[in-house]
């Protein structure tokens, strides 16, 4: 139970103050100490070298406490680390995916730094250091990230009340710099499925036809193939949680669940591959060697060597073989809203900011409609010409 007393608010000279075992600890010349109560009825205690700022500090207290803005100064010792795993613990709109995605990150990356610190006591320059801090090694869309969930638990303490103000207010993060797309030719994938394991050539051929994700491919079952009406349901797909097995889980975002029309290359593709490779227990259209479930991290000892052999540069992902779908969209007339939703993208803006690059130049089309448009008004054209 909080300490009650009937001592009022208010300033008083002092010569000394008192240590954690309650003795005598003389002070040099006359301090004022400022006597308040907090909301929950606490007797609270703060010494300055001036009147005049013990008196600025309780009007401050007194202004905070009748907007409700009062926070109790002790509240604010709390460690970044102890408060970042309670606030992660309770974040219930997290996916199991993306709760161990936030757990990675604090982990690796802001607890050893600011783990220890008081919530109270860190500043805004030092979070501004640590996100430009070179040692760390990390892409500028890491440090985004990463700066982003620290930036939440700053966010949520403020809001419990322990801190007055979040640290991550004005922060200049590293610049990304997106490279523009340059998708695979027709060549090269062709190139990509010669060279990879037959198990694993439908896999190709399936992000190739559909540009579904690769957790997508690796979750598709064999009920979310419609072979007759040649469509593909995408409504999960598989994740893997640290120490545990994969295991199904919501696609990327609320957009990611779609209907994608399958081409006839890709209903032979699955054919043949289940003809050869029939789906497990669970209905996986494709699983590893073993029959089990396929890691991302495990398929990269089968995909780098496949790469290096069709001769493709070390950087290619499996997410390219979605580059070179919506490039083939693109190419072949689709509108912006029909690649957005063949691919899950959250909006057309999103779409636009990957592949604006890759539409057809319209310049002669844009001279074009204001030349006919205006054929029919000589005014417009210069006197010499009419």
């Amino acid at each position: 139970m909080p300490r009650r007393t009937n001592e009022t608010a208010g300033i008083e000279s002092v010569s000394f103050t008192l240590d954690r075992n309650g003795r005598k600890v003389p002070l040099r010349g006359t301090r004022w100490r400022a006597r308040w109560r907090d909301p929950d009825g606490r007797t609270r205690k703060r010494i300055f070298a001036r009147k005049l700022d013990a008196e600025r500090h309780l009007a401050a207290v007194t202004h905070a406490k009748l907007t409700g803005a009062y926070v109790d100064p002790r509240a604010g010792l709390v460690t970044f680390r102890e408060y970042g795993e309670s606030w992660r613990q309770v974040q219930v709109q997290h996916r199991p995916s993306t709760a161990a995605h936030v757990e990675t990150h604090l982990r690796r990356h802001a607890y050893p730094v600011l783990g220890d610190r008081p919530l109270a006591r860190i500043r805004s320059s030092e979070i501004q250091a640590w996100v430009r801090d070179p040692t760390q090694h990390l892409a500028p869309g890491t440090v985004e990230v990463v700066y982003r969930y620290v930036s939440a638990v700053f966010k949520a303490a403020v809001t419990d009340r322990v801190i007055a103000s979040s640290p991550c207010v004005g922060i200049k993060l590293p610049e990304k710099h997106k490279p523009r797309v340059q998708p695979l030719t027709v060549e090269q994938v062709d190139g990509l499925v010669t060279a990879i394991p037959d198990r694993y050539r439908a896999l190709v051929v399936l992000g190739t036809g559909t540009g579904v994700r690769q957790g997508e491919a690796f979750g598709l079952t064999i009920d979310r193939v419609d072979f007759l009406r040649r469509s593909l349901t995408v409504d999960r797909q598989v994740v893997l949680m640290p120490g545990g097995a994969p295991a199904f889980g919501p696609p990327k975002t609320k957009a990611s669940y779609r209907t994608i029309p399958l081409p006839d290359l890709v209903v032979e593709g699955l054919a043949a591959h289940l003809a050869a490779y029939p789906a497990d227990g669970d209905g996986l259209v494709f699983t590893n060697d073993h029959g089990e479930p396929i890691r991302r991290t495990r398929f990269s000892a089968v995909w780098r060597p496949t790469i290096a052999l069709a001769g493709l540069p070390a950087g290619t992902t499996f997410y390219d073989l979605r580059h070179h779908y919506a490039s083939l969209l693109i190419r072949h007339g689709e509108s912006v809203k029909v690649v957005q939703a063949r691919l899950g993208h959250a909006d057309a803006a999103e779409t636009l900011n990957t592949y604006s690059h890759l539409w057809p130049d319209s310049d002669d089309r844009t001279r074009a409609a204001v030349d006919s448009a205006w054929r029919g008004a000589p005014s417009l054209r210069p006197r010499e010409a009419r």
